[in-house]
């Protein structure tokens, strides 16, 4: 955590956090992407349908490229039977392509992954959308019956996906019960973890509903539900699979605003990664088995789970977020032996990718915070950890500490992994280990 560095704005080699590593080494710049990314936060809605990515393998091999003699310059169709020959070659070549490029359309089209389906990433076969989240398993792994529950809002809105609307729809809390939330927990990858399920009023402006069929007998629950504009109680699931957010101190910004040093209590959900006992790079805690951190710093007691951001999670443009961590407190310094703590803002992504700062070079998997004056800051020993904010009385994780030009410079804030992009692949990995 850096402070008040003093040190002039820099363009030269930018620090990615890589911790445990000699200084002189240079990590590879971020991609440079145009139109990096639009306002934040409505870029960052996931996909009104539940997305599937297949598994793709990556080889790394080279191609090896085969040279073919060249004739003698002349010599080619320079009778006339030659170039009748040649002729009626060339005709034969366009029209073969021709039919070749037909057939691979006519292909494609009669495909029917490329038009409504998905296709099954463990074994390659598609499923109309007719059969996403109907309760079967189409897919060998089941991934068509993946992603078709998720938490919505700042007050943990439980909606499902239909496959008959294409939509997801809050579930209305009538004959709602403590086993059918279980049920959903453990579909959304957190296993037997639950916390509580409490009806609460719709803010979503929901005009249809899901509402369980207690007639269905003993079936799935997703064949319980049914879709109906009404729900007598007025009120919908709002489901909390593990007690998350939740902080041990009240009185935080007199301690935290310049990075004061900070108790665990405060911030419960901060790890430290060790390398031969010495600290590398931070994380943030969001199941009891789940650790958030920065991808290049991997080679329970107290410390309680931030709350994954759901869709529908409203952030300000400047939004008042809080850094923490046992990283360096001034440039190409050592880490810190204490935690420390401070409170940063949410940059927007057109001032960050302006020619005066990162010039184009945050992409929509990145968030900038800081403040553009410098002063504070993360640092070298940082990387994964968490950059959370306060919302609803619960503290959610919105980014992990990524990379930066030095540490606290003017025109060189912070940038940060932008979790809200990758929930659904955290999920994703939650479940396959439950499977």
């Amino acid at each position: 955590m850096a402070l008040n560095s003093g040190s002039p704005p820099s363009v030269g080699p930018y620090y990615e956090n890589h911790g445990y590593q000699p200084e002189n080494l240079h990590p590879q710049q971020p991609a440079v992407a145009p139109n990096a990314y639009g306002m934040y936060p409505a870029q960052y809605y996931p996909s009104p349908v539940p997305q599937y990515t297949p598994s793709v393998p990556t080889y790394s091999s080279t191609p090896v490229t085969h040279t073919q003699p060249r004739a003698p310059s002349g010599r080619l169709c320079t009778s006339r039977a030659k170039k009748s020959l040649c002729i009626a070659f060339a005709v034969g070549a366009v029209l073969a392509a021709g039919a070749l490029a037909a057939g691979l359309l006519w292909k494609f089209m009669e495909n029917e992954c490329s038009v409504s389906g998905m296709e099954c990433g463990s074994s390659g076969t598609c499923v109309s959308s007719a059969y996403w989240c109907d309760g079967i398993s189409q897919c060998p792994s089941g991934e068509d019956e993946d992603q078709c529950v998720r938490l919505y809002g700042p007050n943990f809105e439980l909606q499902v996906y239909s496959s008959q609307s294409k939509s997801w729809h809050p579930v209305c809390q009538d004959d709602w019960s403590e086993s059918y939330g279980r049920v959903a927990c453990n579909d959304m990858g957190y296993g037997n973890s639950f916390y509580s399920s409490q009806g609460i009023a719709d803010d979503s402006g929901a005009t249809s509903f899901l509402k369980l069929n207690t007639s269905a007998g003993n079936v799935d629950l997703y064949k319980r539900l049914y879709q109906t504009d009404s729900c007598p109680s007025k009120t919908v699931v709002s489901l909390r699979c593990i007690e998350c957010g939740v902080s041990s101190k009240s009185s935080r910004q007199s301690r935290i605003v310049g990075g004061d040093s900070a108790s665990l209590e405060e911030w419960p959900w901060q790890v430290s990664l060790h390398v031969q006992g010495v600290h590398v790079c931070g994380g943030s805690i969001i199941t009891p088995k789940w650790i958030v951190t920065a991808a290049h710093c991997v080679e329970e007691y107290r410390m309680k789970p931030v709350c994954l951001p759901n869709p529908g999670l409203m952030l300000e443009p400047e939004q008042d977020c809080w850094i923490s961590g046992w990283g360096a407190t001034y440039e190409k310094g050592t880490t810190s032996d204490v935690l420390n703590a401070a409170m940063v803002q949410l940059i927007e992504p057109q001032t960050c990718n302006s020619k005066y700062v990162y010039n184009n070079m945050v992409t929509s998997a990145m968030i900038c915070a800081g403040y553009l004056q410098g002063t504070i800051d993360s640092c070298q020993g940082d990387s994964g950890g968490p950059l959370v904010t306060l919302k609803n009385n619960v503290w959610w994780l919105i980014g992990d500490t990524s990379w930066g030009s030095g540490c606290a410079k003017a025109n060189r804030p912070g940038v940060y992994g932008n979790v809200t992009v990758f929930t659904d692949w955290i999920y994703q990995q939650m479940r396959e280990k439950l499977r």
